[in-house]
């Protein structure tokens, strides 16, 4: 059973419109971690505890950013960690477990950022966060790319919330519907 560390921070969404940014993060960090609990232990980095979903562990955040965060996650973990960010609100339990079944891999957004690793050894991390990330983690320890859907499509704009629509986890998409 993996180990799976998601970082969040409330602030981040900067380019989803400002009247919901806040509730759509949080809808979207609730997905997320409902998926995860249904694969493994769950750790969320922040540095606001409030939003966290009951019955999973925080860790608090460094504020050096999402590589010192996700170190901070990591240095609680013994075997497999997975790292999944917080604003992949099409994440299913399924999915999340082929990512753990991959070994040593990441999945790249559209963009060749990075949305999700899995780290058999979490000692390999490095924090190689920003643009063009993927190809950072794969030169620095040989991560394979896996191809999950619905680990792909990251929330960064309400252009991106439309455009998922229909794969959106409950959270995200009753609260959508609220404000549309």
């Amino acid at each position: 059973m993996p180990t799976i560390v998601i970082p969040y921070r409330g602030d981040a969404k900067r380019r989803l419109p400002a009247p919901v940014r806040a509730a759509v993060a949080i809808a979207m960090l609730g997905d997320v971690v409902s998926a995860a609990v249904e694969v493994g232990r769950v750790l969320v980095v922040t540095g606001d505890p409030a939003v966290v979903p009951s019955g999973v562990e925080v860790v608090p955040e460094p504020g050096d950013g999402l590589g010192a965060a996700v170190s901070a996650g990591l240095a609680r973990v013994e075997g497999h960690a997975l790292v999944i960010n917080a604003d992949l609100p099409c994440a299913t339990p399924a999915a999340i477990a082929r990512l753990a079944a991959a070994g040593l891999a990441l999945v790249e957004a559209g963009d060749g950022t990075t949305n999700a690793l899995s780290l058999p050894d979490p000692s390999v991390f490095a924090p190689l966060y920003g643009p063009g990330s993927a190809a950072r983690f794969r030169a620095h320890a040989s991560f394979a790319t896996v191809v999950i859907p619905e680990l792909e499509d990251d929330v960064d704009t309400g252009d991106d919330l439309e455009r998922y629509a229909r794969l959106l986890g409950p959270r995200t998409r009753s609260l959508l519907a609220v404000t549309a």
